[in-house]
């Protein structure tokens, strides 16, 4: 009788990168020296130095074609983005070795990976990373009450009570926000709705059966 069990999700979530599927392929004829020179230089661009010098040399001293060193260079870009953007309490070196032995990258470079997305850089390419992503303001202080319009333009809405909402953002901003109570629940519906969808989609998506 055969058993199951449950695969932890990979790192690049329910779908591959082309870039990163294909990486095996132009890796075949990529020597250790090579890919550790490419691995610098894709770090170093990570970290938001300007590498163009250092692949530059590295494609005037080898034979890999420049369009196949520029899918390789692609390929590694994105991978170690996506790694690094998954928190380290989530990312264990085990399962992200193994993520990378299904896409059939070799045991030597395998280690490299490792050592960049476990090692000493960690640090700064998470920092180069939170800098160049894009973001909203998030939400600094939050404050409301319910107020009750005793005098109006509009005899319909007389006497109907509003919810005022002052929000204060982290760029310094406030907004405010008036809106009828029924839009409110409506609105509060809505958005338990939305994180109850959220929760089961994760969970669905972490539980994967595999023979």
């Amino acid at each position: 009788m055969s058993t199951s069990h449950a695969k932890e999700q990979s790192f690049l979530g329910g779908r591959i990168p082309a870039e990163i599927e294909s990486m095996s392929k132009n890796l075949k004829d990529v020597d250790h020296d090579t890919f550790r020179k490419l691995l610098k230089a894709v770090v170093g661009a990570l970290e938001g130095k300007d590498s163009r010098d250092a692949l530059k040399s590295v494609a005037e001293n080898c034979t890999i074609p420049p369009e196949k060193l520029s899918h390789i260079v692609a390929a590694m870009y994105r991978l170690l983005s996506e790694a690094v953007r998954v928190p380290m309490a989530s990312l264990k070196q085990e399962v992200f070795k193994d993520d990378l032995r299904d896409l059939k990258i070799p045991e030597e470079f395998i280690s490299d990976f490792c050592s960049v997305v476990f090692g000493s850089r960690r640090v700064a390419l998470e920092a180069a990373a939170a800098q160049s992503d894009p973001r909203l303001p998030s939400l600094q202080e939050f404050r409301w009450r319910v107020d009750v319009a005793i005098s109006t333009g509009s005899l319909s809405r007389a006497l109907q009570p509003s919810v005022l909402m002052q929000l204060r953002l982290s760029d310094g901003s406030v907004q405010q926000l008036q809106v009828p109570v029924s839009k409110f629940q409506e609105l509060r519906y809505n958005v338990a709705l939305i994180l109850k969808e959220m929760n089961d989609l994760e969970k669905r998506s972490i539980l994967q059966i595999q023979d």
